[in-house]
């Protein structure tokens, strides 16, 4: 069976990738060889059933691709028809910030559409983008909508639906919809006294429902190889069940009536987290552990992972191409053939449930780690001890959360004495990803090329390979650990990094600011934080930046201020200063969160005043001190409104611009005629919008331009940069270039990139 799953997966790719002729043609080929090869009748068996599962998947992927793309819906949206549709709704909306509103999408099956002058009763998926009229429809409704059509931007949706207006609901739920959503908001309502943190990861630990997840502390789960924690898994449906099981023999149930109730938890599991594709692969893989842990679960457990895996195939192809079903595959893989023979090993001079709470999340994590480099570029080092940190607490943490959901339903107040008890296991979760991801080397880049992946792959075996040796005896296996332990709580020393005599570091933080100029050895003053704090932390890190004695804030956008968690993550910070324009309020409210978690107040910076911080001397020119203090809300001002610094380290000048606008720029140039800099952050990310005869006439020879790689407002423009480098500066990029670092040695201006 494990075989003809990978004969299946391989159906599934060809499916999706080869042309329908080439297909068929392999397929009468491999027909013809069995036909020659009749005599042999074992081996044609197997090649048979090979070929049989092969080209069943294939031929479901074709045939799903061409009801996709080839029907009235597609066709409709190929025109761009204005329809109407009556559609059953099939996942949670979900609310996503555009660049100029709030948008709402949420996946239908439609079932009618009329458009064109025509009408076709269907099923069909489509995305719908909505406005906020769509945030509070419920899974299962049917709906009548209309809207544009547009062409599908994946391969699993036959079209967009870019609704005009509000939904009209035709038909409520239907009762185990209803069921479901009522757990649910149960489950919400017995955490919604605990912190932050807390009430957002119990939901998602039980079903999934991670809306409510701060991002600074999903990218920390991420760094901590904890992410399969907030979303759906098979470990989810394993503690679940699990539970249900217990609780039934302790009710006296045997038999056959077990496997019953085990089938009723696994279908009870899947109403209440969705039955969206993660969902029901997780429930399989989940399923699939559960058989493992039978008598002989080793072979029971491999024969139903390769079952688990040709079904799924054939009911959903796309699976082929899904990297959270690969690593669904790959953990429980890891967990069924690598983890008995590390437990077994491990369990001669250790406990043997600390030698299987050690073994079980070590050998999914190593299973998984080629692709999950592949994915992220990274190679996590604290996943294994993360996970086993958190092992005790997620199984209590998810059947406390679902426990509360459901005595909710009968008394709230027992309902959060639940909820309570769930939260307290899920604040060690919270302790242990946050420390986790501040370890020097949390994660260690690795690359995503075929060489760098390559090389891991072979590691990956090696290891899964000499494992069972090293952990046998009881000094290589405690030297193993104490290696392990070295290498995540030893940063190792990157050669000629920071450089000597650096005074200035544009850090790449993808489509923000952050800028670093150097106070002292270890010290410095942080302009912006760019919009990933996990981003600026390994930045300052980079640079060995341990103190912050002064934040500026050049204005509230996100690309500026949603990075300042790392700024202050295990750092003495000394003081946080902003723009005057407290807009746009989400902005402000971030800074002001941040700040208040580190002990301190935000100011606004002082407009005109030379200061000293360190090697640091600076002065705010922009914006005077009688600029508007109050937007309009939508921080469309607020680039105007950006700090402009002054500042000089080493004899080095530079104008540290934020995003101000041209008509800023020329009020600069006539209060401030004849400045020369030696340094110019360009302006709003090199944006085509200057005052170019402003940024001309400062003489930089160096321009920095911070700027995201294939950001979706062509920046930086050509029509600035080109005059720029016109004049003799050196134009440096993030996005190309990487860390952008000034350096002055011996009197000499220098260039150092980290890309």
């Amino acid at each position: 069976m494990p075989a003809l799953a990978a004969v299946a997966w391989l159906g599934g790719l060809a499916g999706r990738w080869v042309p329908a002729p080439i297909l068929v043609g392999a397929a009468v080929a491999a027909c013809v060889a069995l036909l020659l090869l009749r005599r042999r009748r074992r081996r044609v068996l197997t090649a048979g059933a090979a070929l049989l599962v092969w080209g069943a998947v294939a031929g479901v992927s074709l045939v799903r691709q061409e009801q996709l793309a080839h029907n009235p819906v597609a066709a409709l949206a190929r025109e761009g028809a204005v329809v109407g549709v009556v559609a059953t709704v099939t996942s949670d909306p979900r609310e996503i910030s555009g660049r100029y509103a709030h948008q709402v999408l949420v996946r239908v099956q439609v079932r009618e559409v009329t458009g064109r002058g025509s009408s076709y009763s269907l099923s069909t998926p489509v995305l719908v983008i909505g406005d906020t009229a769509w945030r509070d429809l419920r899974l299962g409704a049917t709906v009548h909508a209309s809207g544009r059509l547009g062409p599908a931007d994946g391969p699993d949706v036959a079209a967009l639906l870019h609704a005009s207006g509000a939904p009209r609901v035709s038909a409520a739920p239907d009762v185990w919809w209803r069921g479901a959503d009522a757990v649910r908001a149960a489950l919400r309502a017995s955490v919604a006294h605990r912190p932050a943190d807390q009430r957002a990861l119990v939901p998602a630990l039980v079903d999934g429902d991670d809306g409510a997840l701060d991002d600074d502390l999903a990218d920390d789960f991420r760094a901590t190889g904890l992410t399969h924690l907030l979303a759906v898994s098979g470990t989810n449906l394993t503690l679940v069940v699990g539970f249900l099981l217990v609780l039934a023999r302790w009710a006296g149930v045997r038999g056959r009536w077990l496997h019953a109730v085990g089938a009723l938890g696994i279908a009870g599991f899947v109403l209440l987290a969705r039955t969206e594709p993660s969902v029901l692969r997780a429930a399989v893989m989940g399923s699939v552990a559960l058989v493992a842990m039978g008598s002989n679960g080793l072979q029971r457990g491999a024969r139903a992972l390769g079952v688990a895996v040709v079904v799924l195939l054939l009911v959903q192809p796309g699976l082929a191409t899904s990297m959270g079903f690969a690593l669904s595959v790959l953990a429980t893989a890891g967990i069924l053939l690598l983890a008995p023979g590390w437990r077994d090993a491990m369990a001669a001079w250790l406990p043997r449930w600390l030698a299987e709470a050690v073994a079980v999340p070590a050998a999914a994590q190593l299973a998984c780690t080629p692709l999950v480099a592949a994915i992220s570029g990274q190679v996590s080092m604290v996943a294994v001890a993360a996970n086993l940190a958190v092992a005790p607490a997620v199984g209590p943490a998810t059947v406390l959360g679902l426990t509360g959901g459901l005595l909710g339903l009968v008394w709230a107040p027992l309902g959060r004495l639940a909820g309570t008890l769930a939260a307290w296991c899920v604040a060690w979760i919270v302790l242990v990803a946050r420390r986790g991801a501040g370890l020097p080397t949390a994660a260690v880049d690795w690359g995503t090329g075929v060489l760098p992946l390559l090389v891991l792959t072979l590691l990956t075996v090696a290891v899964a390979a000499a494992a069972p040796f090293l952990l046998r005896r009881r000094a290589t296996g405690l030297g193993c650990c104490v290696l392990l332990v070295l290498t995540v709580l030893v940063r190792p020393p990157t050669p000629g990094w920071p450089p000597d005599g650096w005074v200035l570091a544009a850090c790449d933080v993808g489509q923000g600011d952050a800028l670093v100029l150097r106070a002292g050895p270890g010290a410095a003053v942080v302009v912006d934080a760019g919009p990933d704090p996990r981003a600026v932390d390994d930045c300052l890190r980079r640079l060995d930046v341990t103190r912050v004695p002064l934040v500026v804030l050049t204005h509230f956008h996100a690309d500026h201020v949603d990075g300042l968690a790392g700024v202050v993550r295990g750092r003495a910070v000394g003081a946080i200063e902003t723009t005057r324009l407290a807009d746009p309020p989400e902005g402000v409210a971030e800074v002001e969160a941040v700040s208040r978690s580190a002990g301190l107040v935000p100011s606004p910076a002082a407009y005109g005043v030379t200061r000293t911080v360190g090697d640091v001397t600076f002065q705010v020119l922009w914006p005077t001190a009688d600029s508007p203090t109050v937007g309009p809300g939508d921080g469309s001002t607020a680039n105007e409104a950006s700090v402009v610094l002054l500042a000089r380290v080493r004899g080095v000048s530079m104008l540290l611009s934020g995003d101000v606008e041209p008509e800023g720029q020329a009020a600069l140039a006539r209060a401030l005629p004849g400045l020369h800099v030696d340094v110019l952050k360009v302006p709003h990310h090199g944006s085509r919008y200057q005052d170019l005869d402003f940024l001309l006439s400062l003489g930089a020879r160096l321009a920095l331009v911070s700027v995201g790689a294939d950001n979706d407002y062509g920046h930086p423009s050509v029509d600035t940069l080109a005059p720029l480098a016109a004049t003799g500066a050196r134009v440096l990029r993030t996005d190309l270039d990487g860390d952008l670092v000034v350096v002055e040695r011996d009197g000499r201006l220098l260039a150092v990139t980290g890309g």
